[in-house]
């Protein structure tokens, strides 16, 4: 079993992007195994707060009073913001990528490595499993999800299957609907099996939506000359957050003044950046991240 809970990717080049300053304040809204975490108070931040849904993630504790862990979802950062007393911040960063831990811990339902209860969820003490939401939606429900969030041509047929199946609680019953060797497993189907698990667990964790209310929140709470970084890892979040950067609206529309210049509350600083190939070679996972970063006007 992988005792590494997780390897931040870019983790260089994401710090550079953020531009820590003394003694500012900071959020780092997907603590998990705590690297971009440390590598901001060693930057010199004067406070952090990283926030978890999965209090799995306090395992990984860092001993220094500008820390702060918030144990909630992301797209609450407002409230909790509230809460501490932070009304301004100088920089937010956002891994979106799923851990390591989710990954390679059997029992979490993340992969179809594993023969496991079908979870899938960040937080396991709220909401639905992968398991009810394939035991309870419909057909066309299913389908909607795996066609929009797995981007899978044929999720009418996939869902069908699944329904079929039911009931369905472990990650092996999903194989068998599909008849699926996963140990024999070939790299188009392989690929549409990936697909698929990602679409459920976007859906059980409503990720797309936090991801969206995060962002507004973000762009409210920075200060003027503030930054944000976020790493992606499918087109999906990565268009919201590229659309979002470009015209600090969630619809994408740019706005112009009167002489045709773009109003933008952001200038971009970084519009994509990928992982070079050394680090793609130490660490496969950072092959589909892709880095933006955004400074408040």
């Amino acid at each position: 079993m992988n005792t590494i809970y997780h390897i931040p990717a870019m983790l260089t080049e994401t710090i550079n992007g953020l531009n820590v300053k003394p003694d500012g304040v900071y959020v780092d809204v997907t603590f998990g195994g705590g690297g971009h975490s440390r590598a901001i108070l060693e930057a010199g931040a004067g406070a952090l707060y990283s926030f978890d849904q999965d209090l799995d993630a306090y395992r990984n504790s860092i001993d220094d009073p500008r820390w702060h862990f918030v144990h909630g979802n992301f797209r609450y950062l407002s409230n909790f913001m509230d809460f501490y007393g932070v009304a301004e911040i100088d920089g937010l960063i956002a891994d979106l990528g799923v851990s390591f831990h989710h990954f390679d811990e059997a029992d979490r339902g993340f992969s179809f490595r594993f023969d496991a209860p079908l979870d899938m969820r960040m937080n396991q003490k709220a909401g639905q499993t992968a398991a009810d939401l394939i035991n309870t939606y419909s057909e066309e429900e299913l389908a909607r999800v795996l066609a929009l969030y797995g981007e899978l041509k044929n999720a009418r047929q996939l869902a069908r299957k699944l329904i079929q199946a039911r009931p369905v609680a472990k990650t092996g019953d999903v194989l068998k609907a599909l008849n699926i060797d996963v140990e024999n497993i070939d790299p188009r189907r392989k690929k549409e099996l990936t697909c698929m698990f990602q679409a459920l667990r976007i859906e059980v964790n409503d990720e797309l939506g936090a991801l969206r209310e995060m962002l507004v929140a973000a762009k409210d709470l920075l200060k003027p000359g503030g930054r944000i970084a976020v790493l992606t890892y499918h087109s999906l979040e990565d268009r919201i957050v590229k659309n979002f950067l470009r015209s600090g609206n969630l619809e994408g529309e740019i706005e112009k003044d009167f002489y045709g210049n773009i109003l933008s509350p952001f200038t971009l600083i970084e519009k994509g950046l990928s992982a070079s190939a050394e680090e793609v070679e130490r660490n496969p996972r950072a092959r589909s991240a892709r880095l933006r970063v955004a400074q408040k006007v």
